[in-house]
């Protein structure tokens, strides 16, 4: 699979990425090859999919994991049911400020590194030899745990939209735990079969679904702006913008500062999903472009739109209260009552619920490949059955169906509580954050200007990103585990259950590693064959760097390990 060609080992050793291969260890690739397996190799991995992603099918994939109407149905509980219209208007937007830096940053990443392991790869190159195990490792863990909690989270909330059309129609019919459940654990399998096709046709069903997430959420922005019944109720058109912006919905017991923050949970989960172009990397072309340009995309047009349809939501609801304890579960299919026709309103609705089929479906895939990376390097136990790749669909079929088991068997959080089962939104939320802005921070705090960018970066303000990403994750963490209700009035229902489900299986990780993994787990395990090859390097510049009077922050030049000695 490799030669020794000197103009191939060059054109590798040349390729704008942070690599966790030695500088002196180049890999060099045999056969017809393009610029994308350049960039692979130089990353230490051989191909293995095909790039059959381009920057649009990339981007309808991650748009189809934010899924942003059905997203908002979803968490409508929590960006209104915290602090009310305000948590909805200006509180969106200072998230979002906060988000689009996250997601910057994570392109920078990309583009310097797009393999499919994404942020636990950076990770482990990015932080001190003796720490990137670990911060892969923790890296790795909080990631795979939003991500393997995202299919379930949107496939509970599509199950109870569903049940909810049902109530609409049958006012007498209250649905059942156990009906929620087997619904839920009947779109898993849907969606793991769509995820096991070849990639071409996964590809394809994402495209499609995602074009029809976009229309869905159009018409249904027109139609709640346009039709609503408000009037015929008495009631002026529109919400005054003095209670829009200014009224406070008292869902929690702490300061409405505080729970302007709690609502953001609405918004980092929805928008955890712009990373999917990060593991889609290997199945894109021109992927240290296309797939940080996604990134961003995902993010900024994701943002903007979702914050206009909370808008638009703030300003036609009737009753806040209501729609929150309707008895289907379902605020936002309480919310359409009451400004809608029974039939508009069931037209949306099922307009929402297609979108969220989609949007499950994108969030099969995404964690699929996140697993496959993470297997590859021995990250999960079992991983040797878990990297496979299916030689006839050309995907990771096996992670796939890991995902699906392990999605399963947190829906079972549906038999003890709501609280509970809320739970796996806020470890989307919180696992996905952590694992994005690990890696930003060890980039921003430790490497600086050394890091060598892709052809995507943020030049001098990188820095300054680097920092509002990790403050901003600092003060989240502690937020998004804090419970609705405090005191006397706080039992075990009412609980967050958020450090139970998510920091109990980090902790696990963390001692997991420090009393076994770390004897064996080194971090990303290569799987090229590669070659030591001479690079040359004029000896005083080794020299400069040695003595100091090259600055430290000039990108890290590669030599040979005998240039070193004899320096």
């Amino acid at each position: 699979m490799y030669s020794d060609d000197k103009d191939s080992a060059k054109r590798v050793d040349q390729e704008p990425v942070t690599s966790v291969l030695a500088p002196n260890e180049i890999p060099v690739l045999e056969g017809e090859h393009g610029s994308d397996d350049d960039v692979l190799g130089a990353l230490g991995y051989r191909p293995e999919f095909k790039r059959e992603f381009s920057l649009w099918s990339t981007f309808c994939v991650s748009f189809a994991v934010l899924g942003l109407l059905p997203s908002v149905a979803s968490t409508l509980y929590y960006g209104m049911g915290y602090a009310g219209t305000p948590g909805m208007a200006w509180g969106w937007l200072i998230a979002m400020i906060f988000i689009q830096c996250i997601a910057m940053g994570m392109a920078e990443l990309c583009s310097a590194m797009p393999t499919s392991g994404g942020l636990y790869y950076a990770a482990a190159v990015l932080a001190p030899p003796k720490y990137g195990p670990f911060a892969a490792w923790i890296t790795g863990w909080s990631n795979w745990l939003g991500q393997v909690t995202g299919a379930p989270s949107v496939d509970y909330s599509l199950a109870s939209m569903i049940l909810a059309a049902v109530t609409i129609k049958k006012p007498d019919y209250v649905p059942q735990n156990y009906q929620v459940f087997l619904l839920t654990i009947l779109l898993m399998v849907v969606h793991a079969v769509i995820s096991s096709m070849p990639t071409k046709w996964v590809a394809q069903f994402n495209s499609i679904g995602s074009t029809f997430n976009i229309i869905a959420l159009v018409v249904v922005f027109v139609v709640i702006l346009s039709a609503d019944n408000r009037t015929s109720q008495g009631l002026s058109r529109f919400n005054s913008s003095a209670s829009v912006w200014g009224e406070f919905y008292a869902g929690t017991d702490f300061p409405k500062g505080v729970s302007i923050l709690m609502s953001f949970i609405a918004v980092i989960w929805t928008m955890s999903g712009y990373d999917s172009p990060f593991h889609l990397s290997e199945e894109c072309s021109n992927a240290n472009i296309a797939s940080p340009r996604a990134i961003v995309m995902t993010s900024a047009i994701g943002g903007a739109i979702g914050w206009a349809l909370n808008v638009a939501i703030a300003y036609t609801i009737v009753d806040i209260d209501a729609a929150l304890n309707d008895e289907s579960g379902q605020p936002f299919a309480a919310y359409l009552l009451q400004i809608l026709g029974e039939k508009a309103a069931m037209a949306c609705l099922a307009l929402t619920i297609i979108a969220a089929f989609s949007m499950g479906q994108g969030c099969m895939v995404a964690a699929s490949r996140v697993t496959f990376s993470y297997s590859r390097d021995g990250c999960l136990p079992l991983s040797r059955y878990w990297a496979k790749v299916n030689t006839y669909t050309k995907t990771p079929v096996n992670a796939v169906w890991l995902n699906c088991f392990v999605g399963c068997l947190s829906v079972l959080l549906i038999f003890a509580g709501d609280a509970a089962i809320g739970a796996i939104f806020s470890i989307g939320a919180i696992g996905a954050f952590v694992a994005f802005t690990v890696p930003i921070s060890i980039r921003t705090f430790f490497v600086g200007s050394r890091f060598r960018p892709g052809p995507w970066n943020l030049g001098k303000y990188s820095y300054v990103n680097g920092v509002v990403s990790t403050m901003f994750t600092i003060l989240m963490i502690p937020i998004l585990c804090l419970p609705a209700v405090t005191g006397s009035d706080l039992d075990a229902d009412g609980m967050n259950w958020t450090i139970v489900v998510w920091g109990g299986p980090m902790l696990l990780a963390v001692v997991w590693f420090l009393v076994d993994a770390h004897k064996w787990f080194k971090g990303p395990k290569v799987n090229v064959i590669h070659m030591v090859h001479d690079v040359q390097t004029e000896p005083y510049v080794i020299q400069a760097q040695e003595s100091g009077e090259l600055d430290s922050n000039q990108p890290i030049v590669p030599v040979k390990k005998d240039s070193l000695s004899a320096a």
